[in-house]
């Protein structure tokens, strides 16, 4: 088998999906970050092509040593990105090739389903409690949000503080004590400011706080980490097994979440998890745009033993694949068609290819217009 093209294809809402062609008609799909860059990696994915192709898809280690070892760095996130849309996409021409799903081959499944969180917000906190019960009456019971819709000064006020305590504790007093509430600080607080909010969010008692401050300072989030009994979860910028061996070494986080569309791919995310294992933390991937990366992760972690959950923010898949992953109870039914578990539907494909380009907005303070983190 030869792999003959590689293309991609810019979906709505941030995804962008990979296809690789082989002359024996199988055809394996992977989805690589977009960073509001698609086009950017689109050119990667076509760069490391002219290397593929001709080549036996099957060899999906080999490949991946190759392309990682050949980049001047090896953590440039672009190229990374690439490698691990084309790496999932030679998975799932494994798969399909020997007609098992790809959690077969990574040793079989640990679970028989997969917990997920779904997503839930709002401006106020009658808006975060209305639809955080929204969220639970789809059937998620784990829900993750993010308490900030606006720039934050590096010390903030008192009334701030109670604002996003107020909105927290709105959607406990909705959802109540059997739900999960995970909080995204998305990097938007500095470790000051963390510090002081997360001691008065003990009370609701948080599944995790996700990203409470930049994650490049290790030491930082260390910091943060032994300020509070609340487990720190971060991970969805950091980028192969490399990128998180400081974090878990002074563990700095207690939930690591790797983003399987550029942390490195399926075998990468194994690998991660194996370091996370030996320091007694747990897995719980970013996935925040198409459901081809959630389909992968998901493949990934059912052979994965300390896997805690699994973000849905691409979805089940409905419009693009011929039939969606199997959501229920909270939970996604382990897949067993092969490779990925999907096929996709090129009439949906179609009606989801979005070739604009959007940059991402940033935030400003108010008072000074100076910009702020999102």
């Amino acid at each position: 088998m030869k792999i003959t093209s590689i293309d991609t294809t810019p979906l709505k809402s941030r995804a962008l999906l990979v296809q690789v062609t082989t002359d024996e008609r199988v055809v394996g799909y992977g989805e690589p970050m977009n960073y509001e860059h698609g086009r950017v990696v689109s050119q990667a994915i076509a760069d490391m092509a002219e290397y593929l192709v001709g080549r036996d898809p099957r060899d999906i280690e080999d490949h991946w040593q190759a392309i990682f070892r050949s980049s001047y760095s090896r953590q440039m996130p672009i190229l990374l990105s690439a490698l691990s849309g084309i790496e999932q996409a030679l998975w799932d021409i494994m798969g399909k090739w020997l007609d098992v799903p790809v959690w077969r081959l990574l040793g079989g499944a640990c679970r028989k389903r997969l917990r997920v969180y779904g997503s839930a917000g709002g401006s106020t906190p009658d808006e975060c409690a209305m639809n955080a019960a929204r969220k639970v009456a789809e059937g998620f019971d784990a829900i993750k949000t993010t308490p900030t819709s606006r720039a934050l000064r590096y010390i903030d006020t008192p009334a701030t503080v109670d604002e996003i305590v107020a909105k927290i504790g709105a959607m406990r007093d909705a959802v109540g004590d059997s739900v999960d509430i995970a909080i995204d600080f998305h990097r938007a607080f500095s470790p000051a400011m963390a510090i002081v909010v997360l001691r008065e969010l003990e009370p609701l008692r948080p599944m995790f706080v996700e990203e409470p401050c930049h994650p490049e300072n290790v030491d930082a989030l260390v910091t943060v980490a032994r300020s509070t009994s609340i487990p720190i979860a971060t991970g969805e910028r950091n980028t192969t097994r490399w990128g998180f061996r400081e974090i878990a070494e002074k563990q700095a986080a207690a939930v690591l979440q790797p983003d399987i569309r550029h942390a490195g791919g399926i075998l990468e995310m194994r690998r991660i998890a194996a370091l996370a294992e030996t320091h007694y933390l747990t897995m719980a991937p970013h996935s925040a745009a198409g459901p081809v990366g959630v389909a992968a992760s998901i493949q990934a972690m059912a052979a994965t033993p300390n896997f805690l959950i699994q973000e849905f923010g691409g979805g089940s898949g409905e419009g693009l694949f011929v039939e969606p992953l199997k959501f229920d109870d909270g939970f996604v039914e382990l897949p067993t068609a092969p490779g990925l578990g999907f096929d996709i539907d090129p009439d949906g494909l179609r009606s989801l290819t979005d070739h604009a380009y959007r940059p991402r907005s940033m935030w400003r303070l108010a008072e000074d217009d100076s910009v702020a983190d999102i």
